[in-house]
C-alpha cells in the first residue's frame, strides 16, 4: 500500500507530461496549418489584385478586336453606357467576349427569364430594365470581377449587381433547366447510346461521369470541410455529359473534402442507375446477350454493371486490358473537354468565387445550363478562352476507391467490352 502511494505522484507526473506533449503537438499542427493557409491566402490576393486591376481596365477601355475604328467607352458616362454603347456600339465579337454569347441568345434569355423578372415601375423610380439586369449578371459570371467595378460599369448599385446576379442565377435555374439539363427519356437515352458510338466509338455508353473541384472562400466555422486533399477551399461538381459534351446531370454544391465516390453514392444519379433508369426494359442486345446501358468513370468510382472505369495501371495488363484502357480513356476525354469549355465560357467557376456559399450552387447549376444552351444555339467558342484555363493555378484533386468496393458482376460487362473492342482490331 505504501508502495502504491508512493508511485502515485510519479504517475500523475507521468500522465501530465504526455498530455502536455498531446497538446504541444496538436498546438503545433493547428499553427503550421495556419501558417500554409495564410501563405496560400497572400499569394491568392495578390494573384487576385492584379487580376482586378486587368479586369477593370479591361471594362473601362475594352475595344473590339476585329474592328478597325477606336471606341474610347471610358469617356462615356456609366449611366447611358448600357444604352449607348452596348445595344447600339457593340459588335457581333464584343457580345461574345464580354457576355459569352451571341446577342441573338443574349435576348433569347431575356425573353425565356422574363416571368420571373419582370419588374414593374414604381412612384419613386423606374425599374431596371429586364436585359440590363441579364447583362449585369452574364457579365459577373463571364469575368468574375468584382461587384464594385460591375457597379462602376453599368452604373448601378454594388446591392443591385449582387441582387441581379442572385435572381438571374436562380431565375435561369427555374425556368431553363427544364429546357437545357434534365434527365433524358427512354427514346433519349437511346439516341445518346448512337451518338457515343459514332462519336467516340464505345457502344451501349450514355455518358461520361466525372467531378471538378471549384475554388471558394470558405465559412470561418468550417476551414476544414472545404479543405481538399490540395490543399485550397473547394466545393465540388459532379457532372455527367452526353457525347457532345452537354451535361444531363449536374450535382453541386459538396465541400471539398468529400471524396468523389462519396458524393456520387448521394446524389440522385446514385440511386436512379442502380434501380435500372438509364436503360430501357427489356435491355438491348449486344455481342449476343441482353445489356443495360453505363457510364464512364475513372479510378475515383466504384466498378458497377452502370458504371466502368479503366483497369488499373500495372505491368500486368493484358493487350485486350490495354485496348479497353485506351478506348474507355480516349471517350471519357468528352467530359475532360467539357470541364474545360465550362471553365474557360464561365470565368467565375475558373477563378476563386467571393459569392455567399449559399449562392454557390446554384451559380454553378446556372453556367451548366448556359453551357448547354450555347452548345445547342452553336454560338461560337473562342479557343483562347482555354489559355487561361490551363494554367491551372488550383491543381485538381485524385481519388482512388479500392478494388474491394468494386461489383464483381460488373467485372462481367468490362469483360464482355474487351472482348468487343479485341474482336474490333482483328
Amino acid at each position: 500500500m505504501a508502495g502504491e502511494e508512493a508511485l502515485q505522484p510519479a504517475m500523475f507526473m507521468l500522465l501530465y507530461m504526455l498530455m502536455k506533449r498531446r497538446s504541444d503537438i496538436n498546438n503545433a499542427n493547428v499553427q503550421r496549418r495556419n501558417e500554409i493557409q495564410r501563405r496560400v491566402r497572400h499569394r491568392q490576393y495578390f494573384f487576385q489584385r492584379q487580376r482586378r486591376i486587368l479586369m477593370m481596365l479591361i471594362a473601362r477601355s475594352s475595344r473590339c478586336t476585329c474592328c478597325c475604328r477606336t471606341r474610347a467607352w471610358t469617356n462615356i458616362q456609366s449611366t447611358d453606357w448600357w444604352e449607348r454603347v452596348v445595344m447600339n456600339e457593340f459588335e457581333p465579337c464584343d457580345w461574345l467576349e464580354k457576355f459569352r454569347m451571341s446577342k441573338d441568345t443574349f435576348f433569347f434569355i431575356c425573353n425565356k427569364l422574363k416571368p420571373k423578372l419582370a419588374r414593374q415601375d414604381t412612384h419613386f423610380r423606374p425599374a431596371l430594365p429586364l436585359e440590363k439586369r441579364v447583362a449585369v449578371a452574364l457579365w459577373r459570371l463571364a469575368t468574375n470581377v468584382e461587384y464594385r467595378t460591375i457597379s462602376v460599369l453599368f452604373g448601378v448599385g454594388r446591392s443591385t449587381v449582387c441582387k441581379c446576379v442572385r435572381d438571374v442565377c436562380h431565375a435561369i435555374v427555374s425556368l431553363l433547366k427544364p429546357l437545357y439539363l434534365q434527365e433524358p427519356s427512354e427514346h433519349e437515352f437511346e439516341d445518346m447510346a448512337r451518338l457515343f458510338n459514332n462519336r467516340w466509338g464505345f457502344p451501349h455508353c450514355v455518358g461520361a461521369v466525372d467531378s471538378l473541384h471549384l475554388s471558394i472562400i470558405a465559412p470561418p466555422q468550417y476551414t476544414v470541410d472545404y479543405w481538399n486533399s490540395k490543399c485550397w477551399h473547394s466545393v465540388v461538381l459532379q457532372g455527367v455529359v452526353n457525347g457532345l459534351g452537354q451535361f444531363w446531370d449536374v450535382c453541386a454544391g459538396m465541400p471539398g473534402s468529400t471524396e468523389d465516390v462519396t458524393i456520387l453514392q448521394n446524389s440522385t444519379l446514385w440511386g436512379t442507375a442502380s434501380e435500372g433508369g438509364l436503360s430501357p426494359e427489356p435491355p438491348k442486345q449486344f455481342m449476343g446477350r441482353p445489356l443495360k446501358y453505363f457510364l464512364l468513370g475513372d479510378a475515383a468510382y466504384p466498378l458497377q454493371s452502370w458504371l466502368l472505369k479503366p483497369y488499373p495501371e500495372s505491368s500486368d495488363l493484358t493487350p485486350r486490358q490495354l485496348k479497353f484502357n485506351y478506348r474507355l480513356n480516349r471517350a471519357r476525354s468528352v467530359i475532360e473537354n467539357a470541364f474545360l469549355r465550362l471553365k474557360a465560357r464561365w470565368q467565375c467557376l475558373h477563378k476563386r468565387n467571393d459569392c455567399s456559399l449559399d449562392l454557390v450552387p446554384t451559380m454553378i447549376l446556372a453556367c451548366c445550363i448556359l453551357h448547354n444552351m450555347c452548345e445547342v444555339h452553336s454560338d461560337t467558342f473562342n479557343e483562347e478562352w482555354l489559355e487561361a484555363v490551363s494554367q491551372a493555378d488550383f491543381p485538381q484533386p485524385c481519388d482512388i476507391v479500392p478494388e474491394n468496393t468494386d461489383d464483381p458482376e460488373a467485372e462481367e460487362v468490362r469483360s464482355l467490352l474487351c472482348d468487343y473492342f479485341q474482336q474490333q482490331q482483328e
